[in-house]
């Protein structure tokens, strides 16, 4: 491909998309910059404090704790106060927690310090998940998405290397670190994005459709197939930031080590991750989850025979592949099965299948460790693959047979579901991005 050809791809990529969606984008990035305490939080336990597998398990788990509970009562505050509140509310939060929990001393308070950490750095995903889709004009979403999707990965490999030698200088300045760009995210917010949310004219409040609750969402047996499934899968991911760094750290590896090593799956997400998603967009979804939920847990349990450097990082490169596949053709599935009117609380739903994971995935790679050793962890982690490629080619053939003659690539799924989503607000409503905390 010639550079002609490469700027052009380049600019078709990033055009037609407002100014305040570069702000936000901005943002993204700055924050994933700073991500210091989600990703050396199992070292900084376990290797700085001395603590167990089993208590840093249960810390990790109380972060995701959090992230479960808030993420019902951000949505709320971001429907009733707004975007921009809640976003500014959740960063300065963030920025003040993540400072304090790295002054605290006795575990009762590191423990709690986490788990209003876990609160406060998810209570930002509803509000900017809100203000991409009031603003972004319906064929833009799914590039919009993509490009944050990038951003997010960029900041990670970035932050990932970078905050690994801070780590072997002072665990307290990557605190500090994340607590200062974290405000500058939130100073960027407050001065660059002004309130998204809606307004509802008197015509749409009188035509509005009774609203779907949880108890519908709940009674849909096949994307509640698919909530279990995705569950089953980032048990298996988040064993990149809880059980790798833990065996990495009994194995006599370094912070900087573990940071090399985990700086390859955002390297290879900016690389490949628009790319393959082009080559995939065609193929067989059921193929697809299929492959990508056994590449992810034979990819780690490769890691049971991993002793340098560079073989952890070749596993981390077969669990990536399986990441840049599973997510586009997973997320193209959800808007599938979501109706019209109740794709809030079914991306919500959805979305709580991961953090509901994050808290089980750390006790569960906390008490294997700690019993029987790492080795029984990613076999475990194998079998959890293999049950989910199990279920991905069962939940396929169903929907497959209820829906005789339709085949719906994943990214062709998302595509055919953003056009139709509710209507864009006023011209002065900002573009937002998916910022993940």
């Amino acid at each position: 491909m010639s550079v002609a050809s490469l700027r052009r791809a380049a600019r078709e990529s990033v055009a037609g998309l407002p100014r305040e969606f570069w702000w936000l984008w901005t943002s993204t990035l700055v924050n994933r910059l700073g991500a210091f305490v989600a990703t050396f939080m199992t070292l900084y336990l376990t290797v700085e404090r001395g603590y167990s597998a089993s208590f840093a398990g249960l810390v990790v788990a109380l972060h995701g704790l959090g992230g479960v509970v808030s993420s019902l009562g951000a949505g709320v505050m971001t429907d009733r106060l707004g975007r921009r509140p809640t976003l500014l509310a959740a960063q300065a939060s963030t920025a003040f927690s993540v400072a304090l929990l790295g002054f605290m001393e006795h575990p009762a308070a590191i423990a709690a310090v986490a788990l209003l950490v876990g609160m406060t750095s998810n209570a930002s995903r509803p509000a900017v998940q809100a203000m991409m889709a009031d603003i972004v004009r319906p064929e833009d979403r799914v590039r919009a998405f993509a490009l944050n999707y990038w951003a997010i990965n960029l900041g990670f490999a970035v932050s990932a290397t970078a905050a690994g030698f801070v780590a072997e200088y002072s665990y307290l300045a990557g605190f500090l670190g994340e607590a200062a760009l974290t405000l500058v995210c939130a100073v960027l917010v407050y001065v660059k994005l002004p309130e998204s949310r809606p307004e509802r004219t008197a015509a749409e409040q009188a035509a509005a459709e009774p609203e779907i609750g949880l108890g519908t969402v709940l009674r849909d047996r096949p994307f509640m197939g698919v909530v279990g499934l995705s569950f089953l899968i980032s048990l298996i991911f988040t064993q990149g930031s809880f059980g790798l760094p833990l065996a990495m750290g009994a194995g006599g590896f370094s912070a900087g080590d573990y940071g090399l090593v985990i700086a390859v799956n955002g390297v290879l997400i900016v690389l490949l991750q628009i790319p393959v998603t082009r080559f995939l967009e065609k193929r067989d979804p059921q193929k697809l989850l299929v492959a990508s939920a056994l590449l992810a847990g034979y990819g780690f349990g490769l890691t049971a025979f991993a002793g340098s450097v560079w073989s952890l990082g070749l596993t981390v490169c077969v669990w990536t592949l399986a990441e840049i596949v599973n997510s586009p053709t997973q997320m193209g599935l959800v808007a599938r099965l979501s109706p019209l009117h109740g794709r809030g609380r079914y991306q919500g739903m959805y979305t709580m299948s991961w953090a509901v994971a994050s808290l089980v995935a750390p006790l569960m790679a906390g008490f294997v460790i700690d019993r029987w050793g790492a080795g029984w962890l990613w076999a475990s982690v194998a079998l959890l693959g293999t049950v989910a490629a199990l279920g991905y080619w069962l939940l396929m053939r169903g929907l497959a047979e209820s829906e005789p003659g339709s085949v719906v690539t994943a990214p062709a799924a998302a595509a055919a579901a953003a056009p139709v989503a509710a209507p864009v607000a006023a011209p002065t409503v900002p573009a937002a991005a998916v910022v993940e905390a």
